[in-house]
C-alpha cells in the first residue's frame, strides 16, 4: 500500500492508575502517554502493516523529543513534523466504570500546532509520496491558524491526487476560538469548507447531526437507543449534499453502562448506493458485545485505521471485508490501555472470522 499521511495534534494523555479518580491520587503518581487521533491512526496502521506518517507541530524540548522517538519506534514516519512557538497539548482522563462515565479534561490552548500557519508546513514534500491523507475536526475546532492548515492540507492533496478521508469528530469543547459563534455552527461553518475535498467521510452516531446537520431518525445517543438501518438515509443525504464522498462509514456505540458497550459499524458506497453492516451473523448486523471495556478512547481511531488499512489492500477492499475489518481493528482496540491500538493484522482477521473467544493462542 501506499504511505499514509496523517496530520494533526498529539498530545500528553495524563491519567490516574487504573479506575481512580483525580481526586483520589492528586497529590501523587499519575501516567503520562502520547496521544491524539489522527497520530492514533498512524500508528495503528503502521502496527497493521502498513505505512505511515504523521505531520504535525510540535515545540523544541525534551518532551517533544521523546513523543517523536515514541512515534518511531512504532513504526510512524516522522521526518515533516515542524517545530513552532507554543506548548505541547495536555489531556487528562478517568476511566469510568459501570454507570460512572469516563472524563475527559482538556489542556490544550496556545498548544504549537494551533499556532502555525499553513505556509509552515512543506505540503510538496509531505504528499512526494504519499497515496492517502487522513485528518480529523479536531485539529480545525484548535484555533483558526489550524482550521487553515487542514483546509490548506487538503487542497495540497487534492492536487497531488491523494485520497483524502476525514473522521468528523465533533468536540463542543474545542470549538471557542470564533467569539460569538456557537460550537456546533462554527464547526459546520469550517466543515463545509473541507469536506468538498474529502473522498472517504467517517462519523460516530452524533457527528453529522452536530457538523453537518443530518440526524438520524428514531435515535437517541445518550439513551442508548440506535436504528442502524437509518444511518443509511444519513449517508445518502450526506452524499447529496456532498457528492465528492464516494464512501462514508459511520460507527455505533451503544452505551449500556462505561464497561459495557455494544459496537459495530456501517460503510455506505455511495457509487453502489448500499450499505455494508459489520459485525454480521447470518447476514444480519450484531454488533460485538464489549462487556469489561479497557480504554475506549481512542476506539473510533482504531476504526479509522482498519477502515483506510482495509481499502489501500487488495484482498480487503471490498467493501464488506473492509467494513468487517475496521469494525475488528477498533473492537481490539478497547481491549488496550492507552489511545494507541497495538492490534496486529492478524489478530483483527482472526476476530473478524469469528473468533472471539479470548482462549490463550499458544
Amino acid at each position: 500500500m501506499k504511505k499514509v499521511i496523517t496530520f494533526g495534534e498529539i498530545m500528553a494523555r495524563i491519567m490516574p492508575e487504573g479506575f481512580m479518580r483525580f481526586r483520589q491520587c492528586l497529590p501523587g503518581k499519575v501516567n503520562m502517554l502520547f496521544a491524539g487521533a489522527e497520530a492514533n491512526v498512524a500508528v495503528s496502521i503502521s502496527q497493521l502493516g502498513g505505512k505511515a506518517a504523521f505531520v504535525t507541530a510540535l515545540p523544541k524540548n525534551d518532551i517533544a523529543a521523546a513523543c517523536i522517538a515514541e512515534l518511531r519506534s512504532l513504526g510512524v514516519g516522522t521526518s515533516h513534523i515542524i517545530h513552532n512557538d507554543g506548548r505541547l497539548g495536555l489531556y487528562f482522563t478517568e476511566t469510568g466504570a459501570n454507570q460512572r462515565p469516563s472524563r475527559i479534561i482538556y489542556d490544550r490552548s496556545h498548544s504549537a500546532i494551533s499556532k502555525a500557519k499553513p505556509d509552515a508546513y512543506d505540503w510538496n514534500g509531505i504528499f512526494a509520496d504519499a497515496g492517502w491523507l487522513h485528518i480529523s475536526g479536531i485539529t480545525p475546532a484548535l484555533s483558526k491558524e489550524a482550521a487553515q492548515s487542514t483546509l490548506a492540507a487538503v487542497k495540497n492533496a487534492k492536487q497531488a491526487s491523494v485520497t483524502i478521508s476525514c473522521d468528523l469528530n465533533f468536540r463542543g469543547k474545542l470549538w471557542k476560538w470564533e467569539p460569538g459563534k456557537e460550537p456546533k455552527s462554527l464547526a459546520r461553518e469550517v466543515m463545509s469548507e473541507i469536506v468538498p475535498y474529502v473522498d472517504v467521510l467517517i462519523a460516530n452516531e452524533e457527528d453529522a447531526a452536530c457538523v453537518l446537520g443530518i440526524e438520524a431518525e428514531n435515535t437517541d445517543v445518550q439513551a442508548g437507543r440506535l436504528d442502524v438501518n437509518a444511518y443509511k438515509d444519513v449517508a445518502i443525504k450526506i452524499h447529496k449534499a456532498f457528492p465528492n464522498v464516494d464512501k462514508i462509514a459511520t460507527t455505533f456505540r451503544q452505551s449500556v453502562s462505561a464497561s459495557h458497550n455494544n459496537w459495530g459499524a456501517m460503510l455506505y458506497d455511495c457509487e453502489q448506493a448500499k450499505a455494508y453492516y459489520a459485525p454480521t451473523d447470518g447476514g444480519e448486523y450484531q454488533p460485538y458485545k464489549i462487556t469489561d471495556i479497557v480504554d475506549r478512547v481512542g476506539g473510533g481511531d482504531a476504526f479509522a485505521a482498519g477502515l483506510i488499512f482495509a481499502l489501500n489492500t487488495s484482498e480487503l477492499a471490498e467493501c464488506q471485508k473492509a467494513v468487517s475489518f475496521a469494525a475488528a481493528t477498533s473492537c481490539l482496540a478497547h481491549s488496550i490501555k492507552g489511545d494507541f491500538n497495538f492490534s496486529s493484522r492478524n489478530e483483527v482477521e482472526a476476530l473478524a472470522g469469528g473468533s472471539a473467544s479470548g482462549r490463550v493462542v499458544r
